[in-house]
């Protein structure tokens, strides 16, 4: 009898903490989510990436004319210094062959964006499955999962200790020249961030009460893995999500600067917009200040809204 009664203690022990850690997720949430519709910072930020989504989901439907149409090559003379600025038909002026710039820049908005999703993604899928085995070998995994934890960490510092850029540099030099390599160069420098940031979480919450409650009911540890710690760990992630978009934005942007993008220059990216017009600086600046203040404005947005969810999922930052 006094087992059961035991038994039940702790049953009812799981329960509540359950209960609790579920309605203080949820309430954590709400909280954070009004905490996000109060904060200025967070309005800007939102506004921002609504506008640069817009631009580049309908832009290319609503640039004037073609992107790659050389149709006042004629006008400009880059040899001479001569180019063609802001007038009626042309609002942000012609580039060195004779393209409409305002074209490009809405046709180049797509593509700018389509290498910051991708990259994020490729950097947030991989780095979440390591960072879940890692996590779970660490928390759950006994001597034989810390040693694997270990391995994994050893593997992750090393690409840590290499500047973001040089990598990414690197990777792209080997692969060659194209979007898709750089949308993976971006992609695997944001993967050790994703995976250390995951597993951190995991381990402050390996020793949270629910988990102890669960280990003491004989529930599996795949199952408090996946069903009770992994849950409670993605606020962090979700954030960490949304300030890499800013970076990969600008990494892509630095990566086809240095001629490691698209080779056809015809297809507008900002970045490659960016690189094309450092030659002509002199004689048209205009041609480097549009695209450069395009992703300056869109990741301070994300940037923007990044950190008005951190501090918003943050209690340490709580007022």
């Amino acid at each position: 009898m006094a087992v059961a009664t035991k038994s039940e203690k702790i049953q009812r022990l799981a329960e509540l903490t359950a209960v609790s850690e579920t309605s203080t997720g949820a309430s954590l949430w709400r909280e954070a989510f009004r905490r996000l519709k109060s904060s200025k910072m967070a309005i800007v930020g939102a506004v921002i990436i609504v506008l640069f989504v817009l631009i580049a989901v309908v832009g290319p439907f609503l640039a004037p004319y073609s992107p790659s149409a050389q149709t006042w090559r004629s006008e400009v003379f880059p040899n001479q210094g001569k180019f063609v600025g802001a007038r009626d038909g042309n609002w942000f002026g012609l580039d060195h062959l004779g393209r409409d710039l305002f074209s490009r820049m809405l046709v180049g908005a797509r593509q700018t964006l389509l290498v910051g999703i991708v990259a994020t993604l490729i950097g947030l899928v991989a780095g979440f499955v390591i960072g879940i085995v890692s996590g779970a070998a660490a928390t759950l995994g006994g001597d034989t999962g810390r040693r694997v934890d270990s391995v994994i960490m050893r593997f992750i510092d090393m690409m840590l200790a290499l500047p973001s850029l040089l990598l990414a540099v690197s990777i792209a030099a080997v692969m060659g020249q194209s979007l898709t390599t750089v949308m993976i160069a971006v992609g695997v420098v944001q993967v050790p961030v994703f995976a250390r940031l995951l597993r951190g979480s995991m381990l402050a919450q390996g020793s949270a009460d629910y988990v102890l409650a669960a280990q003491s009911l004989g529930v599996r540890k795949r199952r408090i893995v996946l069903s009770q710690i992994l849950p409670n760990s993605l606020s962090p992630v979700i954030v960490q999500a949304t300030l890499s978009l800013a970076t990969a934005i600008i990494e892509a942007a630095a990566l086809s600067y240095l001629g490691l993008g698209n080779p056809d220059p015809a297809i507008p990216e900002w970045g490659v917009m960016l690189a094309q017009a450092q030659r002509f600086f002199s004689y048209a600046p205009a041609m480097a200040v549009y695209p450069a203040v395009g992703i300056i404005i869109t990741a301070l947005g994300f940037t923007l809204l990044g950190e008005a969810m951190r501090e918003a999922l943050d209690p340490k930052l709580r007022g």
